[in-house]
């Protein structure tokens, strides 16, 4: 990530948002604001953006929507959301809105602006907008994934996955490391999250395999021709 990273807060909190910002100001953070989704919608329509800070209620609705939909339609801009609810259920809605973080109110500044970093270095990663691996294709724009041309449904969770193992193909990826990347920072290394996920994914893709489990360590795509 570079000191020049764009992130746009959206929280209709006065004080929350001018500690938030000021405190990403300075760490070299470029700062936009916005106190709801149509000013937020108005300042994302030029682009530019590194990563969103969503509260999850606004006046104006629920940003958890608003990113779904913006999803569905090829935006891939990080998101962290901030929000007083704290169950299991709410932080599960949040990712399956297309949400990349989730962090719970009250919480530390320095927290929000180590996982904005974090997601700001994630925006920065430079890949081609399709991934393909042998007859395997992720479309990342779409949220798409085809094997031998047939379209795959599956879940926000799995394509996360998916699309990461096929950022490092042919390479061991430790659980951790999948973790890290595609879990919320409150998930247990040593739960069996990964290995459901994974599961899941070889049932949907079928044969021939092409994620193998590389013991002590994680997981690995390989087993075919990389694509061009």
């Amino acid at each position: 990530m570079t000191a020049t990273a764009r992130v746009l807060v959206v929280e209709d909190n006065e004080d929350l948002r001018v500690a938030v910002t000021a405190e990403l100001g300075a760490h070299g953070f470029r700062i936009d604001e916005a106190a709801d989704l149509a000013t937020a919608d108005t300042v994302l329509a030029d682009g530019g953006h590194d990563c969103v800070v969503f509260d999850r209620m606004l006046p104006d609705g629920d940003a958890a929507t608003y990113v779904r939909g913006r999803r569905q339609q090829g935006w891939a801009v990080p998101v962290l959301f901030l929000t007083a609810r704290d169950t299991v259920a709410d932080r599960v809605a949040g990712f399956e809105h297309g949400g990349d973080d989730y962090l719970v109110k009250p919480f530390a500044v320095a927290e929000l602006t180590a996982r904005v970093f974090a997601l700001c270095r994630r925006s920065g990663e430079r890949r081609p907008p399709v991934l393909r691996y042998g007859d395997l294709e992720l479309d990342s724009a779409r949220r798409q994934v085809r094997r031998a041309g047939v379209l795959l449904t599956v879940s926000d969770k799995e394509f996360a996955v998916l699309e990461y193992l096929m950022t490092r193909p042919d390479q061991a990826v430790s659980r951790a490391e999948l973790i890290e990347h595609c879990w919320d920072t409150r998930t247990d290394p040593m739960s069996n999250v990964v290995d459901v996920v994974v599961r899941r994914l070889r049932a949907k893709l079928r044969g021939p395999e092409l994620i193998h489990t590389v013991r002590g360590v994680g997981y690995r795509l390989g087993g075919a021709r990389s694509g061009s």
